[in-house]
């Protein structure tokens, strides 16, 4: 029996998927050794032992690194990173938190219903990278653990993805193979209807019973923030947001993150505590006391802020930097040529494109402009400016500049224009006006051209990881289809299910994949999975009709069970991404996500029957 070719070419091909398989599950190599090695052992494979009357080889092997709908996931990362590098969510993320001590109820509720809108319609991994700060937030003011609030971030963003095509990579890639095998496409929202249904399932339980078995843990280490004030400058721009805000009782209400020091009105110049003349007027340049955070968080905090600090180190507006901006610290070296001159004397900004957005003086406490200052060594400077200047500064033997504290901010000036691609992305998609890839691939270069990102930064959100993982998949699911694996797979679930109908293969179907896709990528898992439900499920069908209709109702059964990625954290990247925050271990997403998994695969036997006319 071992003589026959045909078997022997299964059997192989079965086994090295089951390497691949252990070899995901476990992590004993990089993702992306392991993704390429699979593809170079089928090459060899279907090189030394072809397949008869078959030109079955290396490019139908390959077939997956050029599949559209491959293409349309990596556009759509480089679209969410256009979103995450202009902080078009920050004003919508911030204004909730700032919400929440007034209703906080309320705004919870609100915070979690936009990560689920906002997740249906773009790669989850920015959006929950941009609500794990918020939830930090919150859950330390109410004094609070973040493990209360991350996994249940990431598993929203996961339950999103179900309910529209472009939700998930995975949707996508299923969709694709429905299409190329059968003809049939499925419509932006034909997952809808019951990933609504499972979406409501999740919520419910995290409400009713996930919180109670969320762990409440703290940090190991706190977060190093060392609430060093730095003397900074702010200039009221006819944009700026607080524009015509009058003191209450001395103070500005809107403004209580900073301590204002002074403010300057041409030659008056007002002290503490604030009176109705001190309203603040276009031209008004603020003197501020703030830490390094809070200074970060008014540079993406709205585009009028960041206009007015941008000219807060000059008399007149220069050059504003260009390109992926970051921050970082700078320390005035001892025997500076910098010592006992000015900002403006020194020309920093003129010569290096670099903006010094504070000054940090230990020595005493510092009440004038901060182009007046004059430097001594050992100052604190704190610098704003592009990735490619900051990193020239290293050169200049006045400054010790501190690179491993440079972190990116994101340039809110483009917010807007970030906006208004992304929704031209989601509307092309969604009313059927052009194919996904189409519309995601313009979205895409549309980034890029209007300069919300740049070559390099597209380049970085072009996961490879994605990238040879899903070329990986392709190459195993067409592999297992040559060779008749896969028709054998089927068959012996066709022979399982038949006393019981094709319900029972679509429950034991969704049983199977939902617990694989907590071992390997759901992506990995879907494609693999879905040839295979589709072989199967038609072996029912008694005429064209029911045909499709088998086939569309595996195909879904196989992007539902798939995004049932709750049971570990290398289940998905999102719940990578809060294990950190949140001060997770493996076994607390087993004990949170191992019910909820079983849950909608319980609520997905009751309903499959009656939605897919079975």
């Amino acid at each position: 029996m071992l003589h026959d070719p045909q078997l022997l070419r299964m059997i192989l091909v079965l086994a090295v998927v089951a390497g691949i398989v252990i070899l995901y599950a476990f992590e004993l190599f990089a993702i992306e050794i392991i993704s390429a090695a699979a593809i170079a052992v089928f090459l060899l494979l279907f090189q030394l032992w072809p397949v008869p009357n078959s030109t079955f080889g290396a490019e139908e092997i390959l077939a997956g690194f050029s599949n559209p709908a491959l293409i349309a996931i990596l556009a759509l990362l480089v679209v969410g990173q256009g979103m995450f590098h202009t902080g078009a969510m920050e004003g919508p993320s911030r204004a909730l938190a700032a919400s929440y001590d007034r209703r906080p109820t309320l705004t919870m509720g609100a915070l979690f219903g936009f990560v689920m809108l906002i997740s249906a319609f773009i790669n989850n991994t920015p959006v929950v990278v941009m609500f794990i700060p918020v939830l930090v937030a919150i859950a330390s003011r109410v004094g609070t653990s973040a493990s209360r609030v991350m996994i249940p971030l990431s598993y929203v963003s996961i339950l999103a993805g179900m309910t529209t095509l472009i939700g998930s990579s995975t949707n996508i890639l299923v969709a694709d193979v429905l299409k190329r095998e059968d003809g049939i496409r499925l419509d932006f929202f034909s997952l809808a209807p019951l990933g609504l249904v499972f979406a409501l399932t999740g919520v419910v339980y995290l409400l009713v019973v996930g919180g109670r078995l969320l762990p409440k843990r703290e940090g190991v280490m706190k977060e190093r923030s060392s609430g060093r004030q730095y003397i900074a400058q702010i200039v009221i721009t006819a944009k700026n947001p607080h524009l015509g805000e009058a003191p209450v009782a001395g103070m500005f209400p809107n403004l209580n993150t900073l301590t204002i020091r002074m403010i300057q009105r041409d030659d008056k110049v007002f002290y503490p505590p604030y009176g109705e003349e001190a309203t603040l007027q276009e031209g008004d340049v603020l003197t501020v006391a703030a830490t390094r955070k809070v200074l970060s968080d008014l540079l993406i905090s709205d585009p009028g802020m960041l206009t007015g600090m941008l000219r807060g180190d000059a008399i007149v507006e220069s050059a504003n930097p260009e390109g992926a901006l970051a921050i970082t610290e700078a320390v005035v070296a001892p025997g500076s040529r910098y010592e006992g001159r000015t900002l403006e004397q020194i020309g920093l900004r003129a010569r290096t494109g670099c903006i010094v957005l504070g000054i940090q003086r230990r020595s005493h406490m510092v009440r004038q402009k901060l182009s007046t200052i004059r430097l001594q060594a050992g100052d604190d400077l704190l610098l704003f400016g592009s990735r490619a200047d900051l990193r020239a500064l290293r050169h200049d033997r006045n400054l010790l500049v501190l690179l491993w504290s440079m972190a990116d901010v994101p340039d809110i000036r483009l917010a807007l224009r970030a906006r208004l691609i992304f929704g031209a992305v989601i509307l092309a998609a969604a009313s059927g006006l052009v194919p996904i890839v189409d519309a995601a691939l313009g979205g895409a270069v549309a980034m890029v051209a209007f300069g919300c990102l740049n070559l390099r930064q597209a380049a970085r959100a072009l996961d490879l990881r994605i990238y040879l993982l899903i070329g990986a998949a392709f190459a195993m699911g067409a592999s297992l289809q040559e060779s008749g694996a896969a028709e054998m797979i089927a068959n012996a679930a066709v022979q399982a299910a038949m006393p019981y109908g094709p319900t029972a293969l679509l429950i034991g179907l969704f049983a199977l994949v939902a617990v694989l896709t907590n071992i390997l990528s759901n992506a990995a898992t879907a494609v693999l999975f879905a040839p295979i439900a589709m072989n199967a499920a038609i072996k029912f069908a008694d005429t064209p009709e029911m045909e499709n209709k088998l086939a569309v109702a595996a195909v879904m059964t196989v992007i539902y069970a798939a995004n049932c990625s709750f049971a570990t954290p290398i289940a998905y990247q999102t719940n990578l991404l809060v294990m950190g925050p949140g001060h997770y271990r493996f076994m607390d997403y087993l004990r949170v996500g191992g019910p909820l998994v079983v849950l909608i695969w319980l609520v997905f036997s009751l309903i499959a029957p009656y939605y897919f006319g079975l």
